[in-house]
């Protein structure tokens, strides 16, 4: 037991120093390892940050230091706050779950209570109906037992018979008493036991309120920390913008193409995180992975364009594409060629981002679609590639399947598909093929869309789903010619 502290107290040191060594200054917030991030994750991170540090060599340290901070908000700052929103969320619809049943066991009782008040009111009424009758029958028994009518029933009874049956029938009369009586009885037992049920009932209402009113209470509370979380995230997505803005005046700056292209990705990589609060309140699907919606008739949601009717000229794309509904991107030229090949250097490529499909196109680019509406789950990796791709006014499929199903699929359509990547392309992932954070579904794989073919080629990719802290979600990937990609 002590080896294993000693290991331990090691090895948070150890973490310790590497995190102190990636911050590089001391104004940048140390790298932690957030919630549900693997040690592989938060090495990967540490590692990131420290070759973003050794790109940015000879830069100002003003600048440096505005350059890492903007990525410890890209990688760090704001998926924990992503990540500490979406707890709240979840904590306060399981409050308001709890308080709303809470609420729906207190209207029951208080109508059991109804119920059974009805029932002792219409028991009492019964009660005195059964008095009556047998107050009429003792009546009737006092006035057929007087002695003129014994001595009438003996004297005017010719037969033996006639006599039995005279007695027969005042004793039947007798037993009617009887049972009157029992049953007047009985309502009343009855009734005494329904006001005892009462009595529980109102005991158990009185608890049952209080549950309710705590439960409504916790509810609310909630309800407010989810707020509170979530200008939490909206003040960090605003300083994110603010930093990057801010960045962008001053890339003049910046003289080495490796610290040029550092400050575009981080730059990039903070837009992309920006355009989350446009899907923040679409409402995640219970499928898992990137599987596709139950047929039915699709939904357009979030299927409009800024880009319908934009030129479809074949150059090479020389700027950034942009998003609709989220801040322009400024210029960028010649980011998404940046040292590759996968724009004009790939034949059949060069056509230019934004494309000139307008949205909901059922044929473009010499082939069909399958463009009927977005059919996918809200969140997932299907659902956000739709979206993105009708935004760059690229064609898309409603029915391509799955995530590790697009490129068959759309090949199938009359796509091109290759493993060159391009900006705007689809980037496929096998199932269980390796993601720079996490590994694809091993049951659904996965789709990304391409915003930047970096230098190195890699391509830095946003995308959706039930993985991502948020939608969408922005991250680098390597070995980019492993992957397939669905291009026009």
């Amino acid at each position: 037991m002590k080896r294993t502290k000693k290991i331990n107290a090691i090895a948070g040191v150890l973490v310790a120093s590497l995190t102190l060594i990636a911050a590089g200054t001391a104004n940048i917030a140390a790298v932690q390892p957030a919630q549900a991030v693997t040690m592989q994750q938060y090495k990967a991170k540490l590692q990131s940050q420290s070759d973003l540090k050794a790109k940015l060599a000879g830069v100002s340290s003003q600048l440096a230091d505005q350059i890492l901070e903007l990525n410890d908000l890209n990688q760090n700052q704001i998926p924990a706050a992503q990540q500490a929103l979406q707890d709240a969320q979840d904590s306060a619809e399981q409050a308001q779950a709890q308080a709303q049943a809470a609420s729906e066991r207190l209207e029951a009782a208080k109508q059991d209570k109804a119920d059974l008040e009805e029932q002792i009111k219409q028991t009492g009424a019964d009660y005195d109906d059964a008095k009556a009758a047998v107050a009429q029958m003792a009546r009737d028994s006092f006035h057929g037992t007087t002695a003129s009518e014994v001595m009438n029933v003996v004297t005017n009874s010719t037969t033996t018979e006639d006599f039995v049956n005279k007695m027969q029938a005042d004793a039947a009369v007798t037993r009617t008493e009887s049972n009157a009586a029992n049953d007047a009885a009985t309502q009343l037992n009855t009734a005494k036991n329904r006001e005892q049920r009462l009595a529980a009932i109102e005991d158990e209402i009185t608890t049952l309120k209080k549950k309710a009113d705590t439960q409504a209470a916790a509810a609310q509370k909630a309800v407010e920390t989810a707020q509170s979380k979530q200008d939490e995230l909206n003040d960090l997505l605003a300083k994110g913008n603010a930093e990057r803005e801010s960045l962008e005046n001053q890339k003049s700056q910046l003289t080495s193409q490796s610290a040029k292209e550092a400050a575009e990705i981080v730059a990039m990589e903070s837009e992309i995180n920006s355009w989350s609060s446009n899907y923040a309140n679409q409402q995640a699907s219970p499928s898992s992975g990137g599987s596709q919606a139950a047929a039915g008739k699709p939904s357009s949601s979030g299927s409009s364009s800024n880009n319908s009717g934009s030129s479809g000229s074949n150059n090479s794309n020389t700027s950034r594409p942009s998003t609709p509904a989220t801040p322009s991107r400024p210029s960028n030229s010649g980011s998404s060629n940046s040292g590759s090949s996968s724009n004009s250097g790939a034949s059949g490529m060069s056509y230019s981002v934004p494309g000139s499909c307008p949205a909901g196109s059922s044929f473009c680019y010499g082939h069909s679609t399958g463009n009927v509406g977005n059919a996918y789950p809200a969140r997932q990796c299907t659902w956000w590639a739709y979206i993105r791709r009708q935004q760059l006014g690229l064609p898309v499929g409603s029915y391509l399947g799955n995530g590790a199903q697009w490129a068959s699929k759309a090949r199938a359509l009359g796509y091109l598909v290759n493993n060159t990547p391009h900006v705007g392309a689809a980037m496929v992932f096998a199932p269980g093929q390796r993601v720079t954070s996490w590994y694809a579904s091993a049951a659904y794989g996965h789709v990304a869309i391409v915003e930047r073919v970096n230098s190195d080629g890699s391509v830095l990719i946003s995308e959706g789903g039930t993985k991502c802290p948020y939608i969408p979600y922005s991250e680098v990937v390597y070995n980019a010619s492993s992957f397939q990609y669905v291009h026009y």
